[in-house]
């Protein structure tokens, strides 16, 4: 049987050869492979297409009318191009070789397409992460033909969303509906430009809400996907998921699937999602993420056959407080460890998937109404959510990654470890990733960060929790040795 893979939908052009492939961006953490749909305050003012009203048919027995959404919605959705450096594959001749020729390698220019969806007159354009991710240059093509060159204003890797611009005005655009609204069965378009085809409308069904895939290679990514039936390829990526009223819903993203093409699934970013990171990329250039300050566990039957013992729980649903952080938005609001989490803001939550996009929509300083069980007791509380650094105030642009900027896979060091070098904690580095910051300071696998910026790290979340720019790191290695490194 052929294992099926998630594919983060491509279309890639190297060269002057024509080709079509699927670009595979991310593996997931489950036990199958992965891959991306590929290829590339002011708030946004949300015309209506039309003054008219319209409703879908209900009749009995009938498909509904999708004209109306697609021949307007179409308008709006544009095609990505993306052109990126590459390192070529290195060839090696023994027989140049032998006489001191240079062999192979170097870098070569690589294009990838996706799609994007216009949500201003002016020119602002929400797309995925993946299709403009380390491209030198974006160009973008109109559904009318005209083609313009667009520059990043942001980007979010946590929750596959980018927003980017060009220069024009008076351009169609698609209004938000909500995500929230959806409801099994309902009939929705994915609208985008696959295999390199002009504007392409596919029709399907919500077939399901809160997807979590672990498609999202990041610690701390979102997932939350809308599943649909619309026939999705690579190249859709970046595209619309569009309702019968013509608003968009979603945007197109992954396909899981066997052999690199559509075989059935289809997986969206919710609205609610997208607009939240688009709003913030456009007022401040970063995402502003909420946090509540828990680590904690769906209770499913996995974890009634895990943890019930121990905890006493033998009923599947909520979210299990499995720690709270110290003077957290979760700690202040009065919650235990031990808790159990039923609803946020009146919604039920019963797997990670809904907590993360309930949390995932909201910004720092934003309130939200918790309701939980300890024991036999029903609690409401409210939580006025945080941001990494614990506070309630917006981060600004000039606020870092720290994690990200590292570019290594980081673990917290084993308690063995720790007690045998006499350290109170810290984050070990499991890999090396090319271009990062431990990289280019010639760190070694192994390391143990004990400080950064002379500020202790005990565990992942100290680093997750500094924005400052990384001045100094301290640490040492398995076999006893301190390094520091200072940067200029």
């Amino acid at each position: 049987m052929r294992r099926s893979v998630l594919s983060i939908l491509g279309v890639a052009a190297i060269s002057a050869v024509t080709a079509i492939a699927t670009l595979h961006v991310a593996t997931p953490k489950s036990s199958q492979p992965a891959t991306i749909a590929e290829d590339r305050t002011v708030i946004f003012k949300e015309n209506p297409v039309t003054n008219t009203h319209f409703a879908s048919s209900v009749v009995r027995g009938e498909y509904p009318d999708l004209t109306y959404a697609a021949e307007n919605a179409v308008k709006a959705v544009v095609n990505i191009k993306a052109t990126m450096t590459v390192s070529s594959p290195t060839y090696r001749d023994p027989f140049l070789e032998f006489f001191g020729y240079p062999q192979g390698g170097g870098k070569r220019e690589a294009q990838a397409g996706g799609s994007g969806v216009i949500i201003s007159e002016d020119g602002y354009i929400v797309t995925n992460n993946h299709v403009i991710n380390n491209a030198n240059t974006l160009s973008v093509k109109l559904y009318d033909g005209r083609t313009f060159e667009a520059k990043v204003i942001g980007s979010d890797p946590t929750t596959d969303v980018a927003l980017i611009k060009i220069e024009a005005e008076g351009l169609p655009t698609l209004p938000f509906g909500s995500s929230d609204d959806l409801r099994l069965g309902e009939w929705v378009l994915a609208i985008g430009y696959p295999m390199d085809l002009q504007s392409t409308i596919t029709a399907g069904i919500v077939s399901a809400k809160a997807r979590h895939l672990g498609a999202i290679d990041n610690r701390s990514g979102i997932e939350s996907f809308i599943q649909t039936d619309a026939a999705v390829n690579p190249g859709n990526s970046g595209g619309a998921l569009v309702n019968t009223r013509g608003e968009l819903v979603g945007i197109n993203t992954i396909i899981k699937t066997s052999t690199g093409s559509y075989v059935g699934y289809s997986f969206a970013v919710p609205e609610s999602i997208v607009r939240k990171v688009v709003v913030d990329l456009k007022e401040s250039g970063v995402v502003q993420r909420a946090v509540l300050g828990i680590s904690y566990r769906a209770i499913d039957q996995q974890f009634i056959d895990e943890a019930g013992d121990y905890t006493g729980i033998d009923k599947i649903g909520g979210i299990y407080v499995a720690s709270v952080t110290e003077d957290g938005a979760a700690s202040k609001a009065g919650i235990r460890k031990g808790d159990i989490i039923t609803k946020l803001s009146g919604v039920e939550v019963n797997d990670s998937a809904v907590f993360l996009e309930q949390i995932g929509k909201r910004r720092p300083g934003d309130k939200i109404d918790i309701e939980l069980r300890r024991g036999d007791k029903s609690i409401k509380t409210t939580a006025t959510l945080q941001n990494k650094a614990g506070e309630t105030t917006l981060l600004a642009k000039e606020s870092v990654d720290v994690a990200e900027i590292l570019g290594a896979k980081l673990k917290n060091a084993p308690h063995s470890i720790c007690e045998e070098l006499d350290i109170k904690g810290g984050v070990q580095v499991v890999d090396i990733l090319s271009g990062g910051l431990l990289e280019r300071c010639r760190v070694k696998e192994g390391y143990i960060i004990t400080h950064i910026n002379d500020r202790p790290v005990r565990n992942i979340e100290d680093i997750e929790r500094l924005t400052e720019k990384v001045t100094s790191i301290d640490g040492i290695y398995p076999n006893g040795r301190a390094s520091s490194y200072m940067l200029m």
